[in-house]
């Protein structure tokens, strides 16, 4: 039914109009997490085809320029997040297509066989659930079902570091904290040990400068922005759903997830801003992020 749907919307002209109307003036940014080879060819053919791909660092320095000449019409930022083991496939793609891409890296986790917590299926508790709980009391219930953050499995689910070598100079590789905490219910010392400790061992291992950090699952307070900011970085990537100019605020960063779609048809409706636009407005939300009280005491900026 839902597949009905993205076709009738896609065909509808409402991609089109939003696309030449309200994003061309504008900087789109895509959220993946991890598409295979033939997904990303597809994927990535349409998306050039309509729009001009530029790389993160291109836009934060028109930003910190205020030069909105260096931006064209239509512009659009392909970012992944996590550092899956399957994105050392999207490279052929990006050569052939010479299109810049970023992926942020989980620095505790690349490189080694340890696992995502998220993907840990907890007996009693839902993903979202444990997502709400402070930090603490998540690792505690993870850790009497048997996930510890530090534990080494028999496979890894993030990429090796020949893999991520083989990436840098054609794709750019940034940070998405060490362990993917909500970053919210995290106190203080962890925020800034998942904040400010990230860019340190990503630095050190990939002797590249870390300048941009996507916060895990969207979510971000006021502190981890200063966080940020005093770690070094020049900008926070959210997923609140909403375009950018040279306007925007470098740490709040807009980004609209695709859900790692294989049909076109929903991915023309998704990256063109239609279904999130419609969802927004029917008091919902994108598929990232919660709204609830931080342990860290501060509040959470909504998502909208």
């Amino acid at each position: 039914m839902k597949r009905l749907l993205f076709k009738i919307l896609r065909y509808s002209g409402l991609p089109l109009l939003f696309r030449e109307i309200w994003q061309r003036r504008k900087v789109t940014i895509l959220l993946f997490h991890d598409i295979d080879r033939a997904t990303a060819e597809k994927t990535f053919d349409y998306l050039s085809s309509r729009y001009n791909i530029i790389s993160l660092d291109r836009f934060v320095q028109a930003c910190l320029r205020r030069d909105a000449g260096a931006i064209p019409e239509k512009a659009m930022i392909l970012t992944f997040d996590d550092g899956h083991i399957g994105n050392h496939a999207i490279k052929p793609v990006v050569e052939r297509l010479n299109i810049p891409v970023t992926i942020f890296l989980c620095a505790g986790i690349i490189n080694t066989n340890r696992h995502y917590w998220f993907t840990w299926p907890h007996p009693g508790i839902g993903k979202s659930a444990l997502k709400r709980m402070p930090n603490r009391e998540k690792l505690r219930l993870l850790a009497e079902s048997g996930f510890r953050v530090n534990r080494e499995f028999d496979a890894p689910q993030a990429m090796s570091l020949e893999q991520i070598n083989d990436l840098k100079g054609v794709i750019d590789l940034q940070a998405h904290t060490i362990f993917h905490p909500i970053l919210p219910q995290c106190d203080d010392d962890e925020a800034h040990e998942e904040i400010v400790t990230a860019k340190k061992i990503l630095e050190r291992l990939l002797d590249l400068e870390i300048s941009s950090i996507a916060y895990p699952n969207g979510d971000y307070c006021d502190r981890d922005i200063e966080l940020a900011k005093e770690a070094g970085y020049r900008s926070g990537i959210t997923v609140d759903f909403g375009f950018n100019t040279i306007d925007s605020d470098l740490f709040r960063l807009k980004r609209l997830s695709v859900n790692d779609t294989k049909n076109l048809d929903e991915l023309a409706v998704k990256a063109s801003g239609v279904w999130a636009f419609f969802k927004t407005r029917n008091g919902k939300k994108q598929d990232h992020g919660f709204m609830n009280r931080p342990y860290a005491g501060k509040p959470v900026v909504k998502h909208i």
